[in-house]
């Protein structure tokens, strides 16, 4: 791989590796160091991924217009201004407005990667995406175990090792991002697309699949919220539920080689990845919903991590073959969007129903969407199957 490509993958490596000081840690501190609901713990989450969401846009905006290190360095900046703040102030209610301006900020710097990367190395395809999203897991494996031995100590301090590390990546971009040089407007958002759906029957086969996948989304979520407390009112330590999130990381790079004769076969079976991996995940929070020991919740992980591995790769694969010639920078917005909503609305969700009926019945509740996931995935090829006869 190029110079430039190693560059961004270390970037990438040293801001998921900040961000993951956070986000599994939100609800725990905001429900057992703050004395706030699960639901509302919920509610700032969604108001943290909806800011994401504005920035994700405005980021792929500034990109065209300013360029890549420009637009990191925006992002950094207020990433940094909200955690001098955080680290200052922690308290509530200040805490969510410090919460979402991380999530504006971060939701710029990650298009502007992204499009950077294709942009320096466009030869390399695949082969350049697949390298930033390893380095996303390597950061989300190591992060979370840093956090905890930090959190352990003091949670509070874990705000200013966050911003350590965005000290240490504004170096980085600093330095070297500003020498690279990169081809602005290479990629499409929803928003660039202004084209009329003329081809209906793909859109409406990415649109039925994709409901199922922000189903997944909305359950799978609960591991960062409503679980992380139930965890820790289980006697589980704050180290250890982070541990769980190193196991994630660590097996997603490990188990490739295990996991890929397995996708190699049904490498063009895209519908039975799909349904293999939900009932993995629904087998995983079953679990979930039974667990008392530490044991059982990394079993569910480790459940968890390999149902990941099947559904995650193959709603955006199956975006691109669905995607009719010069519209695949819109279909593979809309795979981004629907798993966004998911995010945004599944802690508030799973707030409310653990205040209702209480943890494991809201895990089963949730479970059960995904039965409507399945069928989906099942039937989202009728479109086409209707435009064929």
């Amino acid at each position: 791989m190029p110079k430039a490509v190693w560059l961004l993958i270390i970037g990438m490596f040293i801001n998921t590796m900040g961000n993951s000081f956070l986000w599994p840690l939100h609800t725990i501190y905001m429900h057992d160091y703050l004395g706030q609901s699960l639901s509302m713990a919920g509610f700032v989450l969604m108001i943290n991924a909806g800011t994401g969401v504005i920035g994700n846009l405005l980021g792929g905006y500034l990109f065209d217009r300013i360029g890549g290190y420009k637009s990191i360095m925006l992002g950094i900046i207020l990433s940094m201004v909200a955690l001098v703040l955080l680290t200052i102030w922690h308290g509530w209610p200040e805490y969510i407005w410090f919460v979402a301006i991380l999530g504006f900020s971060g939701g710029i710097i990650f298009p502007s990667m992204y499009a950077m990367v294709g942009s320096v190395w466009p030869e390399g395809g695949r082969k350049a995406f697949n390298a930033i999203y390893l380095a996303q897991n390597v950061g989300v494996a190591i992060g979370p175990a840093i956090a905890g031995i930090v959190a352990a100590n003091n949670i509070n301090h874990i705000f200013m090792a966050n911003l350590l590390t965005y000290i240490l990546f504004l170096a980085i971009v600093w330095i070297f991002y500003r020498k690279l040089v990169v081809t602005t407007n290479r990629h499409s958002s929803v928003l660039n697309e202004k084209k009329e759906i003329k081809q209906k029957a793909p859109f409406y086969a990415m649109m039925i699949v994709t409901i199922g996948y922000m189903l997944t989304w909305i359950v799978y979520v609960q591991w960062t919220s409503t679980i992380s407390t139930h965890v820790l009112d289980l006697g589980i330590t704050l180290k250890q539920y982070s541990l769980l999130w190193s196991i994630n990381g660590a097996l997603i790079i490990l188990a490739q080689p295990m996991i890929k004769p397995i996708i190699s076969r049904l490498e063009h079976k895209i519908k039975a990845q799909l349904i293999i991996g939900i009932v993995i995940f629904m087998g995983s929070f079953v679990v979930v919903a039974f667990a008392e020991s530490y044991a059982m919740f990394i079993t569910a992980m480790v459940i968890l991590t390999i149902g990941e591995m099947f559904v995650w790769p193959a709603v955006p694969t199956l975006a691109g073959q669905l995607a009719p010639k010069g519209r695949e920078g819109f279909y593979q917005g809309i795979v981004n969007s629907m798993a966004t909503i998911g995010r945004m609305i599944g802690p508030f969700i799973g707030g409310v129903l653990v205040e209702a009926y209480g943890t494991p019945m809201m895990i089963l509740i949730l479970t059960s969407l995904m039965i409507f996931a399945i069928v989906t995935s099942l039937l989202y090829d009728l479109p086409l199957k209707k435009r064929t006869v």
